[in-house]
């Protein structure tokens, strides 16, 4: 006996009903209960992440040098202009 589930708030793409589509999950097939659409299941995206600024590797092993932050407090100097 195939395990057959409900997925809550999908749409069928032929019929545009919502709510009739199952998903078989041993032969993973989607199907509509309505109209009968049937459609293997999409594949999960490769797992190979895309470069960017955080992910590429050199990023990682670059040390940034800690600098000293220094606060101005701008609220003396405009007394003393006054």
């Amino acid at each position: 006996m195939s395990r057959r589930r409900f997925i809550a708030g999908a749409v069928c793409p032929r019929c545009a009903k919502m709510d009739t589509i199952v998903v078989d999950m041993d032969a993973d097939l989607r199907e509509c209960v309505d109209c009968g659409f049937q459609e293997a299941r999409p594949q999960a995206p490769s797992s190979s992440e895309l470069p960017t600024r955080v992910s590429r590797g050199l990023s990682r092993r670059t040390e940034t040098a800690a600098e000293p932050v220094r606060l101005m407090d701008l609220s003396i100097s405009t007394k003393k202009d006054s």
